[in-house]
């Protein structure tokens, strides 16, 4: 059963004003929830995202530096066999274009494992609040059932430990 369908039920079932107060409790946890819950697998997707375009940059950064050696064993043969100076220059050129793009490449693959880095320890944190948020639900549930207004007290310190948790995403670099 899902989180909905189980606060539809509780909701419609709540009689006394205590019930009715944890049902209402239940369905602000509940939006929190989702709200905390989506946003860690936006954070997730972000973090593949980079993770995908890191690895594209390094392969771009492998494919540069296997074209500067052929270039420069091209250079050394040409060199060797006393070669015309412009021919060999053509190819010292390229070594060096090819060292200051790979510079670059690898620059920017590494600013991309970082941004990876940051959105995945935000989407953990946004995923371990959504756990306590949900603990919050399932003390929520028990206390309707049990009508004791420890669970209740429980589920609401649950429900403000998830969003702290989920809210400190927002401080992390």
């Amino acid at each position: 059963m899902s989180a909905t369908e189980e606060l539809e039920e509780h909701t419609h079932h709540a009689k006394e004003p205590f019930d009715k107060r944890v049902a209402a409790t239940m369905a602000i946890i509940a939006a929190l929830l989702a709200v905390v819950s989506v946003s860690g697998h936006i954070l997730t997707t972000e973090e593949l995202l980079k993770q995908t375009q890191a690895a594209d940059r390094w392969a771009q950064y492998q494919a540069k530096s296997i074209r500067r050696f052929s270039a420069e064993a091209t250079m050394d043969m040409l060199a060797s066999a006393k070669a015309d100076q412009a021919l060999v220059d053509k190819y010292a050129k390229a070594i060096q274009h090819y060292k200051s793009d790979s510079e670059e490449i690898q620059e920017q693959a590494a600013d991309l494992e970082k941004e990876s880095d940051v959105a995945g320890r935000k989407a953990l944190r946004l995923h371990f609040g959504e756990v306590f948020l949900e603990i919050a639900i399932v003390f929520s549930s028990l206390a309707i059932l049990t009508k004791r207004g420890v669970l209740y007290w429980a589920a609401i310190f649950s429900a403000i430990a998830g969003v702290v948790v989920g809210s400190l995403e927002m401080l992390v670099r």
